[in-house]
């Protein structure tokens, strides 16, 4: 006599979803965000007992009440992005770039160097590209040092580029005290305060108009460099395997050095934009923690520079409908971390069910019988 089959089918089976048409994943995202707002609402209700439609008045108010606000978040919205871009390249050839943050403050630190010593000195055509190359060259010197020894060595790029943050950090810091002359303190004053040498052109009246230009012309290129030059395809080609590369003859270690190199020279970029372009100062706090948020805005758009302006508006507009939200209604700014947090929440979470399904063991009996 045989023994009786005791295979079972798992409870549940988690299978990978290939060929999820477009408009379906953005239904998941949709509805991802409008549940991570009904769940918001549960949250202010049991601990403020604050109608939750007051909340999201007020989150919209705080984007596009005035044309001030406005404008804020557009600016905002072209910092994240600006990030997101310099991440890319990198992300899409799985080289885990960790270290934005430091790139971002290297490159502010270099144009700070340069408004300070030569802001007042130097025709602004001339310094103003000076000032562009100077904190590309220094972010992307940065962002090489961890790609050489990925390269050669083959160490943990996320580690040695997120230890390099703190570097940068302190090396900032330093900085700031001697600019400063102030032990302790952790920025700088309105930098040419008086004269706005080194300042970025106002456009039409509009002071950040120009650096949403200049990310936008920055968004254009990263997608046609991404998706049609020969850099791009190699980019993919190491990506997907690096075996393959050898295979047909790419350069792996060439490639990972260039491409971290353009990583780091956009945080360039973006450092050059947030001290010349808008706050005209800098603090150690001047990128604002977009070096880790856009790893988020860069991967939920699947490294795709033009669906980059979606997620970064996404991510923008609940990050600062939050902390109006908390001004507004007097509560901790920590509400405004907790909200963000659930609604990112939710909308990483809803990749997973756009990249996998999600099967459950069916009641069944051996040979079919129910």
């Amino acid at each position: 006599m045989s023994k009786p089959d005791t295979h079972h089918e798992p409870l549940i089976r988690i299978t990978k979803n290939v060929g999820m048409p477009m408009w379906k994943a953005w239904l998941v995202r949709i509805a991802a965000v409008v549940i991570a707002l009904v769940v918001c609402a549960g949250f202010i209700v049991i601990l403020t007992r604050i109608n939750p439609f007051e909340f999201y008045k007020v989150m919209i108010r705080g984007n596009f009440g005035t044309k001030r606000k406005i404008w804020s978040m557009l600016q905002n919205l072209a910092m994240m992005l600006c990030v997101a871009l310099a991440l890319t390249p990198a992300y899409k050839m799985r080289f885990w770039n960790i270290g934005a943050e430091g790139q971002v403050l290297m490159g502010a630190a270099a144009t700070t160097f340069l408004m300070i010593h030569l802001g007042n000195s130097l025709n602004p055509w001339i310094l103003i590209p000076l000032m562009a190359i100077v904190s590309m060259i220094c972010s992307a010197v940065w962002a090489v040092i961890p790609a050489i020894f990925k390269a050669y060595f083959n160490t943990n790029e996320t580690l040695f580029t997120l230890m390099m943050n703190y570097v940068a950090t302190q090396f900032v810091a330093f900085l700031i005290t001697f600019w400063e002359g102030q032990k302790g303190s952790n920025t700088v004053g309105i930098i040419n305060g008086t004269t706005q040498g080194g300042w970025l052109p106002t456009i039409g009246g509009q002071k950040y108009l120009f650096n949403i230009l200049i990310v936008f012309a920055l968004t254009v290129f990263m997608y046609i460099y991404l998706k049609y030059s020969k850099h791009g395809y190699e980019i993919s080609v190491v990506g997907e395997s690096e075996n393959t590369a050898r295979y047909i003859g790419i350069n792996v270690k060439k490639v990972i050095i260039r491409t971290v190199a353009l990583s780091g020279a956009i945080c360039g970029i973006a450092g050059l934009l947030l001290v010349a372009g808008s706050g005209h100062t800098i603090s150690t706090e001047t990128a604002g923690g977009r070096g880790f948020t856009a790893i988020m805005v860069s991967w939920l758009a699947k490294f795709n520079p033009l669906v980059m302006i979606l997620t970064s508006f996404i991510v923008v507009f609940f990050e600062r409908g939050a902390s109006e939200i908390a001004t507004a209604f007097g509560l901790n700014v920590k509400m405004a971390d907790i909200l963000t947090g659930i609604i990112l929440f939710f909308i990483i979470g809803s990749e997973f069910f756009i990249n996998y399904k999600v099967h459950f063991r069916s009641r069944h009996t051996e040979g079919g019988n129910k």
